[in-house]
Parts: C-alpha cells; sequence; structure tokens
C-alpha cells in the first residue's frame, strides 16, 4: 500500500460537522407547500382495529389530511422479504406504537398535536409479549432452524464433566443521533425523489415503487449522510419513506416525515433479545466436547430480518473455538412488540455471548483460569482425536483458514499484563469486603460477507474532468463511520493522486442502481473494491493514451504523486486528461465487484458463508459494589485485526466506539415492556446509553499489524462490526467479580444487561 491509503487522514466531513455545516435530511431546504407528517399509533399491542375517527383531528389548525390504509395507491403489504408487514394496518394492530396512519399539516408541531386526536377503535385481542409465551403457543415469524454436527446426545451422556442452564440476552436501542426521517417530493410525470436517511437506498428505491405502484425507474432515492445507523435504518427506514410518500402521493404535494425520539422509540425494533437453554460437556481440562443448545430469538410481530440474523447468531455460537459434536435449535419468535431488526453485530453478538458464558463457567466448575480453557478450545491445526479431522472445521462446514487466535491472544494477554493482574485482583478482593473486582480476556472470531450470498456485490461510477478533479460515487452510504473518506483514498491512490483531488457524492440510486444495504462490515470491501476498478479503467484508459504518445508499453507508465511519468516524459495528471479529452479519450468508467469464493446451502446452513474472519480480543477490569450492584469498567485493553489499516485513525475510533456501545447493551441499556406490551423505557430518561463518563480512564486500541490473507481491497478488513463482540469481556469480567464476591465456586446466572439490579441478584443466588 502507498499514496493515500494507509493514512490517518481526517474524515472527509470532519470539518464540516464541526462547523455545523454538514447537511442531513432535515437541514435541506424544503420545498414550498412542503407539508409535514406525524404518525397516528395504536396504544393496543394486538387487536382488531374496528374503526378510525379523524373529525377532530381534520377541524385542527392547519390538518391538511389523513392518511389511512385505504390511500395506499399500491399494494398494501410493504415489499419486505417475508411479505408479512402492511403499509398501514386495516384489520388487526399487532403492537404498541404500531403506525395506523398519519396526519399531514401545514408544521410538524401542527401534524403531532392532530395524531393525538385522532380516535380509534379497537377491540383487545390476547397478546404475546415473551419468548416464553411463543414457544409454549407455537408462535413463530418463519420456521425453527437445526444444525447438527456429530451426535450430541450421545456425546453428552459420555461426558466426563456437564454442565447445563439457561442465560437471558436483552436487546438494545439503536440510538441514532438523527431519528428517522423522510422527505418525499413528487416530480414531474409521476416521478419522484425521496431523501431517505437509510442505510440501504435500493430497498427503499424498490418499496417506495411497490406501494405507490410504479416501476422502480420512477422513483429516485437520494442519502448524503446519515447521523448514525447502526442497522437500524437497513429496512426500517423503508416504513418512514413508504409513509411520506403515500401521503404526498394523496395530497400533490411534497411530504416530511420525522419521528420525534419517543415515537421512534416506540415504533422501531431493537436488538432481537435472546433466550438460552444449554447442556454442555467437557474434560478434565475444560476442553469442550459437546454442546446441546436451544436459543430462541424475539423476533417482534413481523420477519423483518430475523432470518438472517437468527441464521448469524447460529453461525458465531463457536466464536473462536472449536466445536467437537453439536446440535444448535434455533426459534424465531413472534411476539406482539416492534418488529426487530439489524444491529450493529446482526445476531453475531447473541451467539458469542452464550459460548464465552459457558468458557466462564467451565473453568470456574474445573477451577481454572478462564483464559486458560480458552487457550485449550481455540481452533487449530490440531487433530480430532480418534478421527482424521482437525479442529479448522467450523460446525457449518467452514474451514478456519487465516487463523491467527493463538498468537493474537497470547500478545494481548503479554500486554495488557494479564497474569499479574489476577493475581493482584485476588489479593484485592481478599483484603476488601465490599468492593470487588474481576478481569477477563475473550477472543472474537467474527464472519465477513453478508449470509444472503447475492448482497455481496457492489458498483461505483468515477468521473475524471478535464481539470483533473476527480469524482467517485459508489453504492454504499455514509453514516459517520468514514466509508466515503476510504473510497476517496483508494481511488486517490489508483489514479496517483492527492485525496484533495478526490470527491465522494451522495449516495443515489439513479448512478448505482440495485445497491446492497451498506450492513454487515462489507462497506468498503464491497464499494472501495467497486470505486477502485472504475479508477483503473480511467487509469488503463489514460495510461494507454499515453503510450500511443510516448511509444512504449502500457506496464511502463506510472501514476504517482500527481505525475504520469513514462519512460521518456513525466506529465501533470491534468496536462494528460486534457491532452486525453481532446483526444476523445473516455475520462469516466464504472467498476463492479462480487465477493469471490462464499458460498453456503441455506437449507442445510452449510458452506463457506464468509470471505474471511476478522480477529480480535480485548481483556478488561471492572469493580462491583456488593452492597448495592453497581458496577464500573476500570481498565480495557484491545489487540484487534483490522488487516492492513486503510486509514488507522478511522479504524480506531470504530474500534473504540463499537466497544463502548457493546458496553452499554451489556451494562446499561435495558428495554423494559410492561404487561399491556408498552416499552415503557422510551426516553433518555429511562433507557441509559454510555456517556463520556462511562469510558473507562485506561482505553487502549492497538492494531494487529498483519494484512488480510484473502485478496482484499489493499490487504484490509472489515473494522464496523466485529469490535462491537470485545465487549462480551466487561460481561465476563462483571461475572468473574461476582464469582469471587460470593466464593462458593458455583455457576454464575447473570442476565444481560448486568444492571445493578441484576448484578445484585446473581451475587445473592
Amino acid at each position: 500500500m502507498s499514496g493515500q491509503s494507509g493514512q490517518s487522514l481526517p474524515h472527509e466531513s470532519a470539518a464540516a460537522q464541526v462547523a455545523g455545516a454538514a447537511t442531513y435530511i432535515d437541514d435541506i431546504p424544503e420545498v414550498r407547500g412542503t407539508l409535514h407528517a406525524a404518525p397516528i399509533l395504536s396504544k393496543v399491542a394486538h387487536g382488531q382495529l374496528l374503526g378510525v375517527d379523524a373529525s377532530a383531528a381534520l377541524a385542527a389548525p392547519g390538518v391538511v389530511a389523513v392518511v389511512l390504509a385505504s390511500d395506499v395507491p399500491g399494494d398494501p403489504m410493504l415489499a419486505a422479504f417475508a411479505g408479512d408487514e402492511p403499509v398501514f394496518p386495516s384489520h388487526t394492530v399487532q403492537y404498541v406504537g404500531q403506525v395506523i396512519g398519519l396526519v399531514v399539516a401545514r408544521t410538524a408541531m401542527q401534524a403531532r398535536r392532530a395524531a393525538r386526536l385522532v380516535g380509534v377503535r379497537i377491540e383487545a385481542l390476547p397478546a404475546i409479549l415473551t419468548v416464553s409465551a411463543a414457544l409454549k403457543a407455537q408462535s413463530f415469524v418463519l420456521p425453527p432452524v437445526v444444525v447438527r454436527r456429530g451426535d450430541a446426545s450421545a456425546a453428552l451422556n459420555g461426558a466426563t464433566h456437564r454442565l447445563s442452564g439457561t442465560l437471558r440476552v436483552g436487546g438494545q436501542e439503536h440510538f441514532y443521533l438523527e431519528g428517522q426521517i423522510a422527505y418525499a417530493l413528487p416530480q414531474e410525470q409521476n416521478q419522484w425523489l425521496i431523501h431517505s436517511s437509510t442505510q440501504h437506498p435500493g430497498e427503499v428505491q424498490h418499496w417506495v415503487a411497490h406501494a405507490l405502484g410504479l416501476e422502480s425507474h420512477a422513483v429516485r432515492v437520494e442519502c448524503r449522510r446519515l447521523g448514525g445507523g447502526f442497522g437500524g435504518k437497513e429496512t426500517q427506514a423503508g416504513h418512514l419513506a413508504v409513509w411520506a410518500a403515500v401521503a404526498a402521493s394523496k395530497v400533490k404535494a411534497p411530504v416530511k416525515l420525522r419521528l420525534d425520539r419517543d415515537d421512534d422509540f416506540l415504533i422501531t425494533g431493537k436488538r432481537h433479545p435472546f433466550e438460552y437453554e444449554y447442556a454442555v460437556g467437557f474434560d478434565e481440562t475444560g476442553r469442550l466436547t459437546v454442546l446441546q443448545l436451544m436459543m430462541a430469538a424475539n423476533c417482534g410481530f413481523s420477519a423483518d430480518l430475523s432470518g438472517p440474523v437468527a441464521d448469524r447468531a447460529i453461525f458465531h455460537t463457536d466464536n473462536a473455538y472449536y466445536l467437537q459434536d453439536v446440535e444448535i435449535t434455533s426459534y424465531r419468535c413472534k411476539t406482539h412488540t416492534q418488529s426487530h431488526t439489524a444491529f450493529r453485530g446482526f445476531g453475531g453478538p447473541q451467539g458469542v455471548i452464550l459460548i464465552e458464558a459457558l468458557m466462564g463457567d467451565i473453568a470456574r466448575h474445573l477451577k481454572l483460569d478462564p483464559l486458560d480453557v480458552r487457550l485449550r478450545n481455540l481452533y487449530s491445526e490440531e487433530a480430532v482425536a480418534g478421527t482424521d479431522n482437525k479442529r479448522d472445521t467450523t460446525h457449518y462446514g467452514m474451514r478456519v483458514e487465516d487463523n491467527i487466535l493463538q498468537p493474537l491472544l497470547s500478545k494481548l494477554e503479554l500486554s495488557a499484563q494479564y497474569r499479574r493482574r489476577v493475581q493482584a485482583i485476588s489479593a484485592w478482593n481478599a483484603a476488601n469486603p465490599v468492593l470487588k473486582r474481576g478481569i477477563a480476556l475473550t477472543p472474537v472470531k467474527f464472519g465477513i460477507s453478508f449470509t444472503a450470498t447475492l448482497f455481496n456485490q457492489a458498483g461505483a461510477l468515477v468521473n475524471v474532468y478535464t481539470d483533473g478533479s476527480v469524482q467517485v460515487n459508489h453504492g454504499g452510504v455514509e453514516m459517520g463511520q468514514g466509508l466515503n473518506t476510504k473510497v476517496a483514498q483508494i481511488v486517490a491512490d489508483e489514479l496517483g493522486l492527492g485525496v484533495d483531488k478526490v470527491l465522494s457524492t451522495a449516495s443515489d440510486t439513479s448512478k448505482v442502481p440495485n445497491a446492497s444495504a451498506t450492513a454487515a462490515s462489507a462497506g468498503t470491501d464491497l464499494n472501495g473494491r467497486a470505486a477502485q476498478f472504475a479508477a483503473r479503467h480511467v487509469r488503463d484508459n489514460l495510461a494507454a493514451f499515453v503510450c500511443g504518445l510516448d511509444g512504449c508499453g502500457a506496464g511502463a507508465i506510472r501514476f504517482t504523486g500527481g505525475q504520469v511519468v513514462s519512460p521518456t516524459n513525466t506529465r501533470s495528471f491534468e496536462a494528460v486528461v486534457s491532452l486525453a479529452y481532446a483526444n476523445r479519450i473516455q475520462l469516466w468508467s464504472d467498476g463492479f465487484y462480487r465477493t469471490p469464493k462464499i458460498h453456503y446451502d441455506k437449507t442445510t446452513l452449510t458452506g463457506r458463508p464468509f470471505y474471511y474472519f476478522a480477529y480480535g480480543a480485548a481483556c478488561t477490569e471492572v469493580a462491583i459494589d456488593t452492597l448495592t450492584g453497581e458496577s464500573r469498567v476500570l481498565q480495557v485493553d484491545i489487540l484487534h485485526d483490522v488487516g492492513r489499516s486503510l486509514n488507522p485513525a478511522i479504524d480506531i475510533g470504530q474500534i473504540e466506539g463499537a466497544f463502548v456501545q457493546g458496553m452499554g447493551w451489556l451494562t446499561t441499556e435495558q428495554l423494559v415492556w410492561n404487561d399491556a406490551g408498552l416499552l415503557t423505557t422510551h426516553a433518555p430518561s429511562t433507557y441509559k446509553i454510555p456517556t463520556a463518563g462511562d469510558v473507562p480512564q485506561h482505553f487502549t486500541v492497538d492494531l494487529w499489524p498483519q494484512a488480510n490473507r484473502e485478496d482484499n481491497v489493499f490487504g484490509s478488513k472489515a473494522v464496523g462490526e466485529p469490535p462491537f463482540m470485545l465487549a462480551i469481556s466487561v460481561f465476563e469480567a462483571l461475572r468473574d467479580a461476582v464469582a469471587q464476591a460470593r466464593g462458593d465456586g458455583h455457576v454464575v446466572r447473570l442476565e444481560a444487561p448486568a444492571t445493578a439490579e441484576h448484578v445484585l441478584l446473581a451475587i445473592q443466588r
């Protein structure tokens, strides 16, 4: 790697963000005649919708219209994969907060006030609100899935040691700083422009066209940037765009729909809460020999992305460890709550946390150090006893070919001084009856690619202008993660320019069609590679042209430092571009990339769903107050694998942010639904995300120094999601502190999030 890639260059919008000049959808100047919409929400978790009385709302100041299911001009069902969500309900409501319709008014506040005046008649029906109730009623959004290797039942019967139990892990609110918003503008001849805060403009285009009864080419979706997404705007931004477009279609005017924070909480889905029942067998050394697992995902009222989320949880049940005999049964439970959706890690965290908890329990049961048990179980080249197989193949049949787990963990163990600190913590706990400390060092192995193979493709467009400036457009979405910065660096390197000569523009379905969501941590892998190929096509055109001028082979031309160098001449890039234009040489090109090697059978969940794995490890020390249950993260040391970093500053920022967000999921962010199905933690007053004060004073991040072993762009690796699971070290350190506080050697029963209440209960059990 040379030139711009590999440097810690500033985020392309950094200065604009600091100055408040970065434009989000609510900053776009409104077209004259723009109206504003507000949602009418169900107050019942499950019931028959008998009627809507909008008379009081229509009489309110500024109100123009009320929009209901009967106003949808196209298909009344959203174009979601499972086809199980209406645009607006016409017969049945299925959760508290479901959007029954919209009030459209001249101002946002007029619309919101009037929405509260709409009378909705609902006859309540029995509601399923918990995973246990859904399992008992066999209430599922999708059929159960079972993955097996070997004979788990027989292996359990023959295991030297066994443990069994349950675990419950809560969901998580995305809490993006920019809430959900869409702005629908009718254009000439029944065409539409949609500004959507979405991670997936192509899907928004498809959904809006479907709801309006149009072909996709009539709908253009644009998104310059998001104020955070974290998965919450992968599918569910589409709802707002459809609602705004249907309203605009009815009133024949532009309509903006921006949810306030409380409504956003009530309407949109969260990270899937999971519940587990498990039985595990292991030998005297702590090596796991068998796992029998039931995992049940609370999906909410519709499928949304629950199928692939639950699949990825299955794929990551192993995390870093070889599973010999295994049986995993996955239930996708339908409940009458918000439809839960993608969230950073996409099911991976819900798989990893279970196996890490088991590693800690096994260690305590055998009175071994948990790190030693983890090291004992890592994937390796070692042969499986009694077979010709190696301990390097996952339970879904993919070989772990790029394994760096052992050296990575060993390096962090030394740099974090893990062994010395274990002894120091033991001494501290012996001397302090109230405050107890704990420590854990946990690994991460995370598969990179969309599990749905067809989404592993991307396109880009690179334009070189006659003054030598360059514009790149790709199918990805900039949501603060630095995607546009990295893509600009890649294009600059291909053309031998400074990154200041390259401009990344807004995601736009009219420039790059059928783009996949910016998700699965694959934004740079896919779009960066496509942009690299597009820039390479232009570079090859220019190289061939210069060869014609100077009488040399195309391979002899170098693009470097803003110069184009042949064996006989050195010209500025601008001069070459100007000459090429005068000679009618193409100065723009598209690029296309599809991820190689991946394949798997989605009926059996076997094959190679991932192009490569990203690895990492975190060593975390915590303290708990045994009288109050309060906890604090004291020290975090991280060693993470991003391959050959395209931009170390951006990558380290992603690692830090992911860790803190994961820490919030496992400590303070508790979602609570009451017996009526109302989410009672629907505002910052009751839902607690981490603040700057929760970040430990000692917080170090180091990058693993080796390049990606697969042929990825400049040897880099994905970085968005894998570090999230490093925060599981916080949960395991808290469980270690609880175990040391109890001192009885029993299994620690701690629910996630490990709130003060849950920590106290774990100490007392």
